[in-house]
């Protein structure tokens, strides 16, 4: 059974470069939910039985691949891989940006054009500058984010 079909309230993390890592281990320990983190290579993770490392292999995408398939209405999903962010959208999962920026039914297609466009300029060789620095309000964002979305799952009916 993949954890879209379970009540069981599941926090997937892309986390090879999320930059929020220490948040979220704060946030679901108050909410007591699981945390999975997904990566192409190990890293250390607190030592706590709900706090897990999936490694994946190296083939592209592959970490990406085991959130979706595994991503469903009961999950909060912390991506900035806008393409990922979209099929987990399709899943029916929430989703979050380590900048707190949520993505939605409404918003995502938006999103994903607007990163193809960009994509497509960057490889015609157009000058395009880069994402902003991460900040203390980006931080600030994403902590409010990820709670509400917890809470907005426990009230749905799904379990810690």
């Amino acid at each position: 059974m993949n954890a879209g079909q379970e009540s069981k309230i599941c926090v997937f993390v892309d986390a090879d470069a999320c930059p929020v890592k220490a948040e979220i281990y704060k946030v679901a320990e108050r909410h007591s939910v699981s945390v999975v983190l997904v990566a192409n290579s190990y890293m250390a993770v607190p030592r706590d039985a709900d706090v897990k490392l999936i490694v994946v292999g190296k083939r592209f995408d592959e970490a990406d691949d085991w959130i979706a398939e595994r991503a469903g209405a009961s999950s909060v999903v912390i991506t900035a891989d806008i393409p990922l962010a979209s099929r987990c959208v399709a899943s029916g999962a929430q989703v979050i940006s380590s900048t707190g920026r949520v993505f939605t039914e409404n918003s995502i297609g938006n999103v994903l054009a607007t990163r193809n466009l960009m994509q497509d300029l960057r490889e015609a060789g157009t000058i395009t500058t880069g994402p902003k620095p991460f900040s203390p309000k980006d931080r600030s964002a994403f902590l409010s984010a990820l709670d509400i979305a917890l809470v907005r799952l426990k009230r749905a009916g799904f379990t810690a």
